[in-house]
């Protein structure tokens, strides 16, 4: 989550002078943009191109500061360069996406050009989480920069070390006039949200989305939600149950759980329930051993506040493995909950950490209907191979994404526009999205002065009056 549960029922007061310099600097960066720099291709290039250097040159740092928040293997700390994939994209297309693209005219504006020309919105406000603390924060910019405005970042204050380490990184590659870092909790989200912005790119749950919504709603500012929501997952007895179960397993227990696509629930066929789950729990003793917590490759909870949420959804439940907790050191076990069904806790909101319920089917229609009385997910997941059954789920239901025999992979390709529908975001964003979201498509119409048929003034003749007849009805 974005700005702390404390947003919920706390209005501090700012500290001294947070308002003044908070007010400063976003003066600053207008200034910087009215310059009218931000607004040539070449700059925006360069900045790209500074920003992939200096994210190559740090990714040291950036790797042990997610180790430190996350408590993060390697490999999966990793994870938060794939950001370099939506620069080089951009770096490739840039040029493309900000031409302007030609539209047709008609005869009544004749002889005449149109079209539409994309051009930066301002100052836009970047709102990144915890849970994957680098890659939620650049990936966005990317889009910001290359759409040519000016940004300012405000990390979260609960994964403290990757947080210092963009400000640090940030700080190095950029004047603040143009980019700049806000670092601080509640009271600096509050602050930010109350300026005035052009734009809002927020990314955390649902329940504080609504909050960053109300407050630019007084302002006019249009946002972008990236939230989340519980992601289905069926298992159709259709798929090969073991590569089904091994996909799954990695998918949600990556980041201990705390990643906004994982699979949040499963729908499984009864008819191959007991065979799928016996796969599930092999697979994941392979991911992590016999004792996960000491298995180097398993991560931790973001925070003590965390862990308790997440241990007070295990009172009462039926768990198949896992459920062993170290408030210490937070970690809780990959944990697989059986007998569960649409009224039980677990299926009240987003479970965000390593806890996989499963649910079972005997008819797929049923199935679907629960889904869709439900606020609509982030990502829908179908383990079938039969595409009648694939169809029939994509065709009833409404998902940002649906995936078919895969996990959260989508989330990383930048040819992909990636957001939620509903309850789970407003906006997309990734690759040519991301320049689309942090540009205006300002459209234009272009008349020549070499010749002028006058047929719209008055005195409207009955000529007059057949030609528009004829243009708006074709009779």
């Amino acid at each position: 989550m974005i700005l702390s549960d404390a947003l919920l029922t706390q209005s501090p007061q700012p500290a001294p002078n947070l308002a003044s310099d908070t007010s400063k600097l976003l003066q600053q960066q207008r200034d910087f943009f009215a310059t009218g720099k931000t607004k040539s291709i070449e700059f925006r290039l360069a900045q790209l191109r500074q920003l992939q250097a200096a994210v190559i040159a740090h990714q040291d740092q950036i790797i042990a500061a997610v180790q430190k928040d996350l408590g993060r293997a390697p490999y999966e700390a990793y994870f938060e360069l794939g950001m370099l994939e939506e620069l080089k994209f951009a770096l490739k297309h840039l040029r493309q996406w900000a031409k302007p693209q030609r539209c047709a005219t008609a005869i009544n504006v004749f002889p005449a050009s149109a079209g539409v020309q994309p051009q930066p919105l301002g100052v836009v406000l970047i709102i990144s989480p915890w849970n994957y603390p680098f890659q939620s924060a650049l990936s966005p910019l990317v889009g910001a920069i290359a759409a040519g405005n000016c940004a300012i970042i405000k990390p979260s204050e609960h994964s403290v070390h990757t947080s210092a380490v963009i400000a640090e990184l940030i700080g190095k590659v950029f004047d603040p006039s143009y980019i700049a870092v806000v670092e601080g909790d509640v009271t600096v989200g509050q602050q930010l949200l109350a300026e005035q912005f052009d734009h809002i790119f927020f990314t955390g749950s649902t329940t504080v989305g609504r909050l960053v919504m109300q407050a630019a709603a007084a302002k006019l500012t249009p946002v972008t939600l990236e939230l989340g929501g519980k992601s289905p997952c069926i298992v159709d007895r259709s798929v090969p149950i073991e590569l089904a179960a091994k996909r799954i397993a990695w998918g949600k227990f990556i980041n201990a759980g705390q990643t906004c696509v994982a699979p949040d629930y499963l729908l499984v066929d009864r008819a191959i329930k007991d065979q799928f789950v016996t796969a599930l729990l092999q697979a994941i003793q392979e991911l992590y051993g016999d004792n996960p917590a000491q298995s180097a490759d398993y991560g931790r909870i973001i925070n003590g506040f965390h862990l308790d949420r997440l241990k007070a959804l295990l009172v009462d439940q039926k768990i198949l493995v896992g459920g062993q907790s170290d408030q210490n050191d937070r970690y809780l076990a990959p944990t697989v909950v059986d007998e569960v069904n649409w009224d039980n806790s677990l299926m009240v909101a987003e479970i965000f950490g390593p806890i996989l319920p499963i649910l079972t089917y005997d008819n797929l229609d049923e199935a679907i209907s629960e889904i869709n009385t439900r606020p609509k997910p982030l990502a829908l997941y179908i383990f079938a191979t039969d595409r009648a059954i694939q169809n029939k789920i994509i065709e009833s239901t409404s998902s940002g994404s649906v995936v078919i025999n895969e996990v959260i992979m989508q989330a990383g390709l930048p040819s992909l526009p990636f957001g939620g529908v509903g309850a789970s975001g407003i906006g997309k964003y990734h690759g040519r999205a991301s320049f689309d979201t942090f540009s205006h498509a300002r459209s234009y119409l272009k008349r020549s002065t070499l010749i002028d048929i006058d047929v719209r003034s008055a005195p409207y003749t009955a000529m007059k009056l057949r030609l528009i007849k004829w243009l708006f009805t074709g009779s």
